[in-house]
């Protein structure tokens, strides 16, 4: 019997997200680099692992999740604004531009410019795909021994 997806496995898939318009958001296979998901670590959602249950080596699984168990909803504590004088002609304040900030701790956070408003610039901290219902497909490509 082949193995199956438990609450403790670690499993290499191939995942493809949509959005709910049928539009791509992104995908492991663009760059041929599956993700590693280690169950029960609380990287994904007890929704998402609840989906991945069961399944064993070359199945695929599409499923919705809404927002609050895909990425999150939108949390307006994370708009941030920050003055435009600390931006510059390499990395200027443009509306829709994804910045990667660094944080005390050199922490990296990338974060969406929203707004560029006189001197203020507000930036969305937020994950992209933040208060959306996101489709994923799930390809499984292997489950690594314990």
């Amino acid at each position: 019997m082949s193995k199956q997806i438990q609450n403790d496995s670690q499993i290499i898939v191939h995942i493809t997200m949509k959005l709910a318009d049928g539009s791509a958001a992104d995908s492991t296979k663009v760059n041929n680099k599956p993700a590693k998901i280690i169950m029960g670590d609380n990287s994904i959602s007890p929704a998402f692992e609840k989906e991945l249950l069961g399944l064993s080596v070359g199945d695929s699984k599409e499923f919705t999740l809404e927002a609050v168990d895909a990425f999150g909803e939108s949390n307006p504590d994370n708009l941030h604004y920050v003055e435009s004088s600390k931006f510059s002609a390499e990395t200027p304040a443009k509306v829709g531009s994804i910045i990667t900030f660094t944080q005390p701790g050199g922490i990296e956070l990338p974060g969406m410019i929203k707004e560029v408003s006189g001197d203020s610039v507000t930036v969305d901290f937020n994950h992209p795909l933040a208060g959306q219902a996101v489709t994923f497909i799930i390809d499984v490509i292997d489950i690594l021994p314990e």
